[in-house]
């Protein structure tokens, strides 16, 4: 089969294709023969080795990770649930640019038939990310929320199910002109331009005395001490991501939280392991939804596995809108 494996960190030709043996699932395991596989900025950051997350140790050859959308392909021991053919999806942390992928049996959701393999890729993380970080931040009918880089793979599915759960007011901010209209298109009230170093001043002005009662942050850096200062008393801003941070980490003195303000953070794992059911029944509400059309998953582009090094590059020009995704011979 083919995998694109890294044998050293740098820039995206670094990626290279490779004819590998077929993993076989061990206890507990499944095999996946691919479909589609998406490429995000955070496995970007991993190719340079500047992903922050503690759980990123690998050893090279470096196979990297992602969502991955196809069939059961084999079943190892102890894998009750789920049978050869069924179709899934599944994210993992290594190993998921290849033709045949082995995962945990116990992380995998399930994939509606008719729903194409790429729009299916929100399934396995970025919509739990989005609808977890708004379940995190307890969201209530009504209220304000500021989510940022609105365009981007979570970001415009937290802005469309923010919308769905009653937000009275979404803010987005976005970069580019083209991702401003489309934040504007899919639900955003106002948009805001990150680059315009008066952002957080617009924020306020648009979120009047009340403050900003939610926050999504999957920028950090210097963006999160802003947002922590546009809250207002009960606002919650939950972080769960570095594209803008880096590995820095502002330092935030407790005393910036004594108005009654929340600050946490997001992970999907840690939700899906602590709150199951409550993971479960988002997801269902997800994939209902992508399968009826009333949540969007915004596609930029499909390209064939062997051109990985150009997804790479796309994602880090930023210019790009909603998600890439790579199809493997499964698919194309």
């Amino acid at each position: 089969m083919r995998a694109v494996r890294i044998h050293e960190y740098g820039a995206p030709d670094t990626l290279q294709v490779e004819e590998v043996p077929i993993p076989q699932p061990g206890p507990g395991q499944v095999l996946i023969r691919t479909e589609a596989i998406s490429v995000g900025f955070a496995q970007t950051q991993m190719r340079r080795n500047i992903f922050p997350a503690p759980m990123w140790r690998p050893e090279f050859p470096i196979v990297l990770g992602g969502d991955v959308i196809g069939r059961v392909a084999a079943v190892g021991p102890d894998a009750p649930g789920v049978g050869v053919g069924d179709r899934i999806g599944a994210f993992t942390l290594h190993g998921a640019y290849a033709d045949y992928v082995v995962v945990d049996a116990a992380t995998l959701v399930s994939v509606p038939e008719g729903l194409d393999a790429a729009v299916a890729t929100a399934i396995p993380s970025p919509g739990p990310i989005a609808a977890g970080t708004l379940a995190t931040a307890a969201l209530r009918p009504g209220e304000s929320v500021l989510v940022h880089a609105a365009a981007g793979g979570i970001g415009h599915l937290a802005v469309q199910l923010a919308k769905r759960a009653g937000a009275g007011l979404v803010i987005a901010t976005a970069g580019a002109p083209g991702k401003r209209e489309f934040a504007r298109s899919i639900g955003a009230d106002v948009v805001v331009d990150y680059r315009q170093e008066s952002w957080a001043e617009t924020v306020r002005e648009t979120a009047g005395d009340r403050g900003v009662d939610v926050i999504l942050d999957s920028v950090g850096g210097e963006v999160l001490r802003q947002g922590v200062q546009l809250l207002g008393p009960f606002g919650r801003l939950v972080f769960y991501g570095s594209a803008g941070g880096g590995l820095d980490v502002p330092r935030i003195s407790p005393m910036e939280l004594i108005g009654m303000k929340f600050l946490t953070g997001f992970a999907l794992s840690q939700w899906r392991a602590a709150r199951h059911a409550d993971y479960l029944r988002h997801h269902g509400v997800l994939a209902g939804a992508l399968a009826e059309g009333s949540i969007t998953h915004a596609i930029h582009a499909t390209l064939p596995l062997e051109r990985v090094a150009e997804a790479h590059r796309m994602i880090e020009e930023r210019s790009h809108i909603g998600r890439i995704v790579l199809l493997t011979e499964a698919t194309v």
